[in-house]
Formats: structure tokens, sequence, C-alpha cells
């Protein structure tokens, strides 16, 4: 066993700490506004009432498990992207963009259909509220048509981010989310003449904002000198190349997908256990992805830096990087349960919930000051640190057995057989984090996880 040991100096490692922090920041701001255009409808629909935000909080789990796959497939892009920049290799670069879109677009009109043919089918799977179900239809008819939109820039933005050029991506979602709340204002309320329409507009506002989105990634292409985003890469076979991306990245979808649909079925049990636990967790939900941007930042922000080294062939850097970054991990997560603190009376104030509603809410709220620390550091080694390194498989399996063999029966049990209350049953669902802690630090400690994945005189065809 690799047991790792650090051999940077001190400038060194100040050097990478310069570089960390100078990526992390405009990722975090990305991800926040990622998180402001994804919770705006709940946060906006508070003015609507506690059915509306109940309502979008379900329906939006298509959008979630639009954000799963389009997580896994960027991801997996990424961690050959990032490599390959590092060597040099644009072409590849963009041959690998074209599988990605490939994949995301087909799995976002796959979603399109479902919410604009059949979203009755996809709400009764959530909810045997029919209030919630004709509301949620009327959001999913609507939100449906940013799938499409969201498939291609995300991926994009993922392959932009591997050749570090995150600034302009910030600049991106700061437009995209300043739209949003424009148009969702606009159409919640009425204002310049436009109808009311209150939920729909809150669904409108957001495929708008990511068809501007759209817009403004296109331009951006058309005046980047290297990494572009065009639609003919789809239609460009190299069997080597789409050999490693299956390889390597097959396994980081699956594990979103195990993860992303572990989450829904938590929000399937919640949501059988009461409006007023679902409309806590819609609120819990946006509070939490303001305290884990930072931790997210660190991780995406140095698997960029590692990726790039270790495409280079530093390994002996890239591993002792490793050790800086899960320093950078620990501390945004103490900084994030101190953000979910801090935002908690406001929540509890200002959230136009029920009594019970709000007692929910506050305990939910302290489970999460410190189930962000076993995120932050589940996440930052699985997909960031790992898969840096081509190791996608661990996490993969890891999660797999974590969450179908332990979490989600567990929750099943609790709340459906032994029928606990409802807090005791959140409780449990978020232990399971800190379950797998030990294989994955152990996996960590190892070394095993490093591979240098790009090849040689691969664009020949080209």
């Amino acid at each position: 066993m690799f047991i790792m040991k650090e051999t940077i100096t001190t400038t060194q490692k100040t050097e990478f700490y310069r570089k960390a922090i100078g990526l992390t920041w405009p990722i975090v701001i990305q991800n926040l506004l990622s998180a402001f255009i994804s919770s705006a409808d709940v946060i906006m629909l508070n003015f609507v009432g506690q059915k509306a935000i109940a309502a979008v909080s379900l329906a939006s789990q298509a959008t979630s498990i639009l954000f799963m796959f389009l997580y896994g497939i960027s991801a997996g892009a990424g961690m050959l992207c990032a490599q390959y920049y590092g060597k040099g290799d644009i072409k590849a670069i963009h041959v690998v963009e074209g599988i990605a879109l490939r994949i995301s677009i087909s799995v976002a009109t796959i979603l399109f259909l479902i919410g604009f043919l059949a979203p009755r089918y996809f709400m009764l799977v959530f909810t045997n509220d029919l209030e919630l179900v004709e509301l949620g239809i009327v959001y999913l008819r609507v939100v449906s048509f940013s799938f499409l939109f969201w498939s291609i820039s995300e991926v994009y933005k993922a392959v932009l981010r591997s050749a570090t050029r995150v600034t302009v991506c910030t600049v991106v979602n700061i437009i995209a989310f300043t739209c949003n709340i424009i148009f969702n204002t606009i159409f919640i309320f009425g204002l310049f003449g436009a109808p009311k329409l209150g939920i729909m507009g809150v669904a409108l506002g957001t495929s708008i904002s990511r068809f501007i989105e759209l817009i403004c990634c296109i331009v951006i292409s058309i005046k980047s000198t290297n990494v572009k985003l065009n639609l003919k890469f789809m239609f460009i076979k190299n069997d080597l190349l789409f050999k490693d991306f299956v390889k390597l990245s097959v396994p980081a979808l699956l594990n979103d997908v195990v993860w992303g649909l572990a989450f829904t079925m938590y929000s399937v049990i919640l949501g059988h256990l009461g409006d007023d636990v679902v409309a806590a967790n819609a609120v819990v939900s946006v509070v939490r992805n303001f305290g884990t941007v930072l931790c997210y930042g660190v991780g995406a922000a140095t698997s960029i830096i590692l990726g790039n080294e270790i495409g280079e062939g530093k390994m002996d850097t890239a591993m002792d990087h490793a050790r800086c970054m899960m320093r950078l991990t620990v501390i945004s997560a103490l900084i994030g349960g101190v953000i979910v603190l801090i935002v908690m009376p406001f929540a509890l104030t200002y959230a136009d919930l029920t009594d019970t509603a709000k007692g929910y809410l506050k305990i939910m709220l302290l489970i999460n000051t410190y189930y962000i620390m076993g995120t932050a550091v589940n996440t930052s080694l699985i997909t960031g640190v790992f898969r840096s390194g081509g190791d996608s498989k661990f996490g993969f399996i890891c999660d797999t057995i974590d969450m179908w063999c332990y979490a989600v029966p567990l929750g099943l049990i609790s709340a459906f057989v032994l029928k606990l209350p409802v807090m005791w049953v959140y409780f449990l669902l978020c232990t399971d984090e800190f379950v797998k802690w030990p294989w994955v630090l152990k996996h960590y400690k190892s070394g095993k996880w490093i591979k240098n994945i790009t090849r040689d005189n691969i664009m020949e065809w080209y």
C-alpha cells in the first residue's frame, strides 16, 4: 500500500493554495448562482403559498434527475478533458465533448417528453395529494423546455472549467441568475402588463433564463480560440476515445445516478409523510445549497489542478496537493455549518410554513450543520480527487452499497414498518455520508486512485 507523504516545500504549498483559491472563488460564485437559480423557484413561491412550494419541490425532482445525469456526464467529460488540457490536446477535448453532448441531449429529450406529455404520472410517483399533483403538472409542462437548453450549456461549461476558464462560466451564471429573478418576478406578479401566472410563471422564468444561458455559451464559443461548442462534434467518431469515455465516465455517471436516485427516494419517503415535512425539506435544500457551495468549490477547483498536473505527468506533485485540498475541504465544511446556523433564524422567521413545518425545519437545519462535513469530505474525495486521477469506479461501488443497501432500506423500514416519528426518519437518512467515511478515507490514503488516463497520438484521424 502506498502511503502519501508530503514532499512539497512551503513555497510550493503556498503557490498551490494561491492557485486553488483563485479557481475556487469563481466556482463558488458559479455554484452559488446555480443554487440561486435552482432555489429561486422555491424562494419566490413563498409569495404564492405552502402548497405551491410543496408541489414545485416534488415536480423539481425531474430537474434533479436531469442535474444528476448532467453532473455525472460533465464530471466524466471533465475528468478526461482536464488531463488532455494538461497534455495540450484540444482536438481530443472536442471529441470527448461530442460524446458527452450525445448522451446529455438524449437524456434531456426523454425527460422533456415525460414532463410535457405525461406530467401526471410523474407527480403520482411522489405524492397522492391531488392538489399537489395538479399544481405540479402546470409547473412541469413549462419547465421541461429548460431541460433541452440546459443539457447543452452544462456540458460546455464543464469543458470550459477543465480548461481553467472558470471565470467566464461564472459570468454566464450571473447573467442566467439575473434573468431568472427578473422573469420570475414579472410572471409571478404580472408586472409590466404581463399576465399573473403564479406557479406557471416561475417555470416560464426558469426556461427563459436557461435559454439565455445557452445563447451566452454560443457567444463564448464563437469568440474562443480553442475550446468550442459545436454540435458537429457529436458526429465525430473515435473508437479509442469512446472506449476511454465509457470506461472512465460511465462509472462516474452511474455513481451520480445512484446517488441522485437515492436522494430522490429520500424525497419519495418524506413525500408520503405529509406536506409539512415536504415543505420544510424544500427550505432545508435551499439553505444546504448555500452551506455547501464553498466545499464543492474547493473540490472542483483542486480537481482541475490535479487533473492538469496528472496530464502533465506530475504524479508526486498531484499527490501532495491532494493533501492540501483535504485541509481546505475541512475548513470550508466548518464554514458551511456556521452558515446554516446563521441562516436558520431568518429561515424560521420568513418561511411561509405551518407551525408543524417550522418545527421540522428547525430540527432539520440543526442536523445539516454537521451533515455538511460528511458530504463535503466524501464529495471532495470521490468526485474531486479520485476522479482527477481517473478513478471513478470506487465512488460508484461505495455509493451503491452505502445508499441502496443501507440508507434507502433504513429510511423505508423506519418510516413505513417501524413508523418512527418523522424527524427520526430524517435523522437516520442523514447518517449515510458518515457510514462510508472509513472506506473513502482508506482509499484516499492508499494512493491507488492516481492514474494518467491520456493517450499519445490519439487524433491521427483528425
